[in-house]
Order: C-alpha cells, then sequence, then structure tokens
C-alpha cells in the first residue's frame, strides 16, 4: 500500500459486515466502498477526524443484508454513486464500464466485473488491495442461491479473474464470520474451503448447491431499499 494513501476497515456488528474508507493524503479526497446506513454517524465522524473529504461512495453490489446509505451521504455531503453497469439500481452517478479505471485523488481504482452472487457484482483493486464485496469471502465465497445468481459465474469470477492477480493481492471481503479482516490470494487459493486453486466446476457447483443457508435477516427491506441506493418507503 502507498504510504500516501489513508486505510480505515471499519465493522458492523449486527450484519457482520465491513466499511471501507481510503483516502489520498495529498488532495484529501477519499472513497468509500459498502457503507451500511446505520452507521452514517460514525463514517461521517472519522471522514471529519481524518480531514477528508468524501468525494465518492462504492457498492459492490445490492446487498440483501443492510440498507446502504449511498442516497442518505450524496444527499448530505454531493458525494458521487459508483456502480458497475450490471448492477440494476437507480439512479448512480457514474455508470462503471468492465474493467476501467478511475481516479479518485491519486488513488486509482480499477473496477473488476465478479458475478455469480449477483449479476450485478464487482470488486476494486485498489494498489495491492483488493475488495471483493460478496464474492470472495476469507476461506469462503458468497452464495449463489438468490439474487439473479449462478455458481458458475462466480467460479468464473474467482478462478479466472481473482485468482489470476498476484498472490500478495492483500484480500478484503464485505464479510467475515472469523475475525480474520483480511487474507491474501496465495490464501485463498490454497486454504479457501469452497474453491481453491485446483477446484474444478463440477465441484464448485455441487458445494454451492448443498450449502442450504438461511436467507439473510434483512432481505425483504434491504433488496427493495438498495435497490434504490438506500431510499426506503
Amino acid at each position: 500500500m502507498k504510504t500516501n494513501l489513508i486505510f480505515r476497515q471499519l465493522f458492523d456488528e449486527v450484519t457482520w459486515t465491513y466499511t471501507y474508507i481510503i483516502g489520498d493524503i495529498n488532495s484529501k479526497q477519499a472513497l468509500i466502498i459498502d457503507p451500511v446506513k446505520e452507521k452514517v454517524d460514525r463514517d461521517l465522524q472519522l471522514i471529519s477526524e481524518l480531514w477528508l473529504n468524501l468525494t465518492h461512495i462504492f457498492d459492490t453490489h445490492i446487498h440483501a443484508d443492510h440498507v446502504t446509505w449511498s442516497w442518505l451521504i450524496r444527499e448530505k455531503i454531493w458525494a458521487k454513486i459508483v456502480l458497475w453497469k450490471w448492477a440494476s439500481i437507480a439512479n448512480p452517478d457514474i455508470i462503471a464500464e468492465d474493467c476501467i479505471t478511475m481516479k479518485v485523488g491519486d488513488i486509482n481504482i480499477k473496477i473488476i466485473p465478479t458475478p455469480g452472487h449477483t449479476e450485478g457484482c464487482s470488486s476494486f483493486l485498489v494498489e495491492d488491495m483488493l475488495f471483493t464485496g460478496d464474492t470472495l469471502l476469507i476461506r469462503k465465497t458468497g452464495r449463489t442461491d438468490f439474487q439473479q445468481w449462478s455458481a458458475e459465474k462466480m467460479f468464473n469470477s474467482i478462478k479466472n479473474k481473482l485468482y489470476q492477480l498476484p498472490d500478495e493481492t492483500k484480500v478484503y471481503p464485505w464479510h467475515d464470520y472469523m475475525w480474520y479482516t483480511m487474507s491474501t490470494i496465495w490464501e485463498e487459493k490454497k486454504y479457501n474451503t469452497r474453491i481453491k486453486e485446483d477446484t474444478t466446476l463440477e465441484n464448485f457447483t455441487e458445494t454451492m448447491k448443498n450449502l442450504k443457508l438461511d436467507y439473510p435477516k434483512y432481505i425483504e427491506v434491504a433488496i427493495p431499499a438498495n435497490m434504490k441506493l438506500g431510499m426506503q418507503g
């Protein structure tokens, strides 16, 4: 990670999710990844304390177990909402194309389409840090049993895109149930319980089919709200 970057990883204990703030020391411009509505005051306070100007909001996908505060923060401070083009959602400010690189101050953000958990999932590469949303988790993956899911697309996203990045690339997921906080591409290729470097599509598909997970607790509220950038009602 460059020395001119400010980086913070923030946790929501209710949904077991991470939010990330990345700032450029020189320009004071900053971005936030996967904000949680209930944590808006915490996040804005930290951004203010770090003397940063939040200019961009990135969501990795349409979340099913929390409501984003993208719309709310745009209303408060006019930050621009960035979404990959296949994230079916209303009125983002910037619709990102496949594999483009955006700049926030001197921060380069490469947008990598990683569909599978949802059709509109994307991951963000910032220097040697990879923000994987609900695609590649620590020792696991996101689920593929609702929201335009596809185990085959997730397999391709991980094996043929994320696992092709340098082994030392740091992995920062959206969910973490193990308190590991981060991983690396090398670790996941070797130790991920659902998809290792040598896992076949057939094995991965069978694994995902047999997970039998409960639906997210807040799905009926979160998805309709997140389709409107967090607006409810």
